[in-house]
């Protein structure tokens, strides 16, 4: 089932197009990666969904029916232009925007000092936002979208201004997520996190919509239906790329001349070459 539907939705500043007849679904319970390079129209359509601004044409439904400021309610929305009330205290911050998305004062500030804990920003609760780093405020930030557990959450370039260490701990929260049930929608220019979380991906361009699917499946539609053969010769390891249709052939080779074959596996691009690839094309 999906939870969002985006039905042929064009968006238009005056003379300039942002969206051209954008039809897509988001399936529930799933990271949903919406992908495209800057000025593609990937932001409009996230403010479509958040309601910060209207289709020109078209409509989004939310579970199936035409998404409505309650329905609003149950997002959680990470912009990419980052804000916070600089003057508050943090404490203060996080408990304002969680009592904005209908959390109760108790529930709120319990489940805020879990997060915080977690987060290692337990001891910030009292200074002011002002006095925090650029990683402390995205941690902040990334609590107060999550905190009233919203069953679709929109994160617009959440590993942004994160060290190693702090990503990693984005991406098990989002896989966490995932898993008791919500559905995300991750917007990045990090293919390696949309291969390792993405199950969907769609890929704008130009404001409009060049592919979508199941990222694995996109991958191998990408590839040259090619296998990568690891062998050992002269106790050397290699590897040989061939088409498969040659592959059998040339693993008969290897055994006649008694080299010893390790692996041989399916060639899958990469979502960054493909991204290039089908961005170029269009251009």
């Amino acid at each position: 089932m999906a939870i969002i539907e985006v039905k042929n939705v064009t968006k238009t500043f005056g003379e300039k197009v942002a969206l051209d007849k954008v039809s897509l679904e988001i399936p529930e319970g799933k990271i949903f990666g919406l992908l495209g390079p800057n000025g593609a129209g990937k932001s409009t359509l996230i403010r479509i969904i958040n309601r910060i601004t209207i289709a020109t044409e078209g409509q989004i439904l939310f579970n199936g029916h035409p998404i409505t400021e309650e329905d609003v309610s149950h997002i959680g929305y990470l912009p990419e232009e980052r804000g916070l009330y600089r003057k508050m205290k943090v404490g203060d911050q996080a408990m304002y925007l969680a009592q904005l998305k209908g959390m109760s004062a108790s529930e709120a500030a319990s489940e805020l000092k879990k997060w915080f804990v977690r987060f290692g920003i337990q001891d910030w609760w009292n200074k002011k936002v002002e006095e925090l780093s650029k990683g402390m405020a995205q941690k902040l930030q990334f609590i107060t979208t999550v905190v009233h557990r919203p069953s679709l959450m929109i994160l617009d370039e959440p590993f942004s201004g994160f060290d190693p260490v702090n990503a990693d701990l984005i991406r098990k929260v989002i896989l966490e997520l995932k898993e008791e049930g919500a559905t995300v929608i991750l917007s990045t220019h990090n293919m390696e996190s949309v291969e390792e979380l993405c199950d969907e991906i769609a890929l704008i361009n130009k404001a409009k919509l060049v592919v979508t699917g199941p990222t694995e499946e996109i991958r191998r539609q990408h590839g040259e239906d090619n296998v990568e053969i690891e062998y050992t010769e002269d106790l050397v390891r290699k590897t040989a790329v061939v088409p498969r249709a040659e592959v059998n052939e040339k693993l008969m080779g290897f055994i006649q001349a008694g080299i010893r074959i390790n692996s041989f596996k399916e060639v899958v691009p990469r979502m960054n070459d493909i991204f290039i690839k089908l961005v170029t094309e269009e251009e």
